[in-house]
């Protein structure tokens, strides 16, 4: 049976510290760390890579009706003023409702995009929004590598690094 290396940590540290390192290098293309825990992280890049490949393209398109706040052009929400049971006023929100055409993940499709999500931790940006890796692997790393049998990552040797002589690498995507 495989071994994962221990790289001298406790199980639930070196899960986590195995899960940001996937994420960094989903997220930014490329990270700086030693040779052990980089032939790890690239196995498990590689897996998520390839899955994301075979499930790419397994989704329909269908239409969906939302309601949405209406909105001016200065940007601000429309408000009405309305009248309570009690003969109060107040004010609420106009809504309008539209039409769009959202993805639909079919179910192994929806089951990878979990395994995945499994697997990365949640990435805000510098605003505050949330970044959807899983669908950064579908919708642009995925068809950018469709047509690769396999090895999507790359281990490139800095030398020795400054302190505990550790062999220094970059793992990147290829």
């Amino acid at each position: 049976m495989a071994e994962n290396r221990k790289l001298g940590r406790t199980a639930d540290h070196r899960v986590a510290m195995l899960k940001n390192m996937t994420t960094s290098v989903i997220l930014h293309g490329q990270i700086e760390t030693t040779e052990a825990k980089a032939k790890e992280v690239k196995s498990l890049v590689d897996s998520m890579i390839s899955l994301a490949i075979k499930e790419k393209d397994n989704y329909e398109t269908v239409e969906k009706t939302i309601s949405v706040a209406k909105v001016n052009e200065n940007g601000t929400k429309v408000t009405e003023k309305a009248t309570s049971k009690n003969g109060k006023e107040f004010y609420k929100v106009v809504r309008e409702t539209k039409t769009v055409e959202v993805k639909k993940d079919k179910p192994s499709r929806l089951a990878a995009r979990r395994k995945i999500m499994n697997s990365l931790n949640k990435v805000k940006d510098e605003n505050g929004n949330n970044i959807d890796l899983p669908a950064k692997l579908f919708d642009e790393i995925a068809p950018k590598y469709a047509d690769r049998k396999g090895g999507y990552t790359r281990i490139l040797k800095l030398g020795q690094r400054r302190g505990d002589a550790a062999e220094a690498v970059i793992l990147q995507l290829v």
